[in-house]
């Protein structure tokens, strides 16, 4: 990749400035490479070196040709003397357009991995944090058995990392370039022009191409962005979930003078991971357009290029801001575990009833016979919001196998986090402590999304 392209912002990687300068690029590493087999000079590369081109200049051609290759390359012509003759010399415009694309989302792929890693980092700390913290872990939206939030946030965690291979994937099979010529058949521009171009511009050569580079890279690219606004939107959802006032174990962070309500001043939303929740909706759409774009006609249409021109540009915008604004969330979102210790204890002890069933089979009963019996309380528990533990212990037939002692033992949370610790080192983080970081909640996003 060119240096003047390191780690640049989104939107200037898709500002019309770089791609034009991206596509002079293009046609002077396709001339260096025609001068390495000889046909042009020394002093002819020289000036084409210097090449520029001319926006206002652009336009007023582009008014007349209605095709944005010719008008871009009449205005660069106009910079130059007779050399001008080798610019774009056995090319078709889609070496230009396809090759610049492929440094562009590369370009934006960079930017991506970047946030992806500032993510994982937040993540990794909010588990370190909280690794012990006990909760409810809950299945379909029900009580089940006490978790603990750090390993909420190490399943977050190992899913980013997850994701963050996708991008490098995605990233490895967009940054092809192609100079083949009008339907990929090398036969105006000699295979060498291609490698020499490609290898300036930091590409691989696409090793087969008509006269496009095939959609199915493009697709995997959307794709790749999509699931990682899917998991984004998991993640929103869950802290919206853990917000709601019933529950209030978790708060997205909410800055000083912000206001939920225009009519509710006691209002706190979960309004910025609603916002993740609905922009991943527009990225998954642009998934699919990236996909019905693979099906072209023959050696190529350009029933793609009107979309992409939308679609691959907004889905890097956006899952940038999306992936910058949930680091800060997560970063400073509000942690509540004596909320978590309250909700944990609404059900008065029936999530301990697998531990009950469990340890009456331990002791020689059958698994139906024990299910029923432990059934059988809880649904009394539920219904007369006594204390399950109350009720095992008046009921004979538990008595029989299980004694106070070992009832008491039973109801105790300790035990379901006892491989905390365990897990935590399958996914590297057994050796790492938590280190209070400086949270900014200040500022966290632009109000204009």
């Amino acid at each position: 990749m060119l240096k003047r392209y390191s780690r640049p912002v989104m939107e200037q990687i898709w500002s019309d400035e770089n791609k034009f300068q991206i596509w002079l690029d293009i046609e002077i590493a396709a001339c260096e490479g025609w001068a390495k087999m000889g046909n042009i000079s020394a002093e002819d590369m020289i000036k084409i070196r210097q090449a520029k081109f001319n926006f206002a200049r652009m336009n007023e051609i582009l008014q007349e040709t209605h095709h944005d290759v010719t008008a871009f390359l009449g205005s660069v012509y106009e910079s130059l003397g007779p050399e001008s003759r080798f610019l774009h010399m056995g090319m078709t415009s889609s070496d230009v357009m396809d090759t610049s694309l492929s440094i562009q989302c590369k370009q934006a792929a960079d930017v991506l991995l970047r946030d992806v890693d500032e993510l994982i980092a937040a993540i990794e700390d909010r588990a370190l944090e909280h690794k012990y913290t006990v909760m409810a872990g809950r299945s379909h939206g029900i009580h089940a058995e006490p978790i603990s939030f750090g390993l909420k946030m190490a399943i977050w965690l190992e899913e980013t990392k997850r994701n963050k291979k996708r991008l490098e994937e995605a990233k490895e099979v967009i940054s092809v370039g192609q100079l083949s010529g009008p339907v990929g058949t090398f036969a105006t521009i000699p295979p060498q022009i291609e490698e020499v171009a490609c290898c300036k511009l930091g590409l691989k050569p696409a090793p087969v191409s008509s006269q496009i580079i095939q959609r199915d890279r493009h697709a995997q690219f959307l794709t790749t962005l999509a699931l990682i606004a899917c998991s984004l939107e998991k993640f929103a959802t869950e802290i919206r979930l853990l917000q709601k006032t019933e529950t209030r174990e978790v708060e997205e962070p909410f800055e000083k003078g912000q206001t939920g309500s225009s009519s509710m001043p006691h209002k706190r939303n979960p309004e910025l991971c609603e916002r993740i929740c609905g922009l991943a909706r527009v990225i998954r759409s642009y998934s699919l357009t990236g996909m019905e774009n693979v099906a072209l006609w023959h050696e190529r249409d350009i029933s793609h290029s009107s979309t992409e021109r939308i679609t691959i540009p907004d889905a890097t915008t956006l899952l940038d801001y999306m992936l910058s604004l949930f680091t800060k969330i997560v970063s400073g979102m509000y942690i509540y575990p004596e909320r978590m210790q309250q909700n944990l204890n609404i059900t008065n002890g029936l999530i301990f009833s697998q531990r009950v069933m469990l340890a009456m089979i331990d002791k020689g009963l059958e698994r139906n016979t024990a299910y029923k019996i432990v059934q059988r309380n809880a649904m009394k528990c539920w219904e007369t919001k006594q204390a399950y533990k109350d009720l095992l212990s008046a009921d004979q037939e538990v008595a029989a196998v299980l004694s106070e002692e070992e009832i008491d033992e039973i109801f105790d949370t300790k035990a379901y986090i006892q491989y905390v610790d365990y897990i935590f080192n399958r996914i590297g983080l057994g050796n790492k402590t938590w280190i209070t970081r400086q949270r900014n909640v200040e500022g966290l996003a632009p109000r204009s999304i």
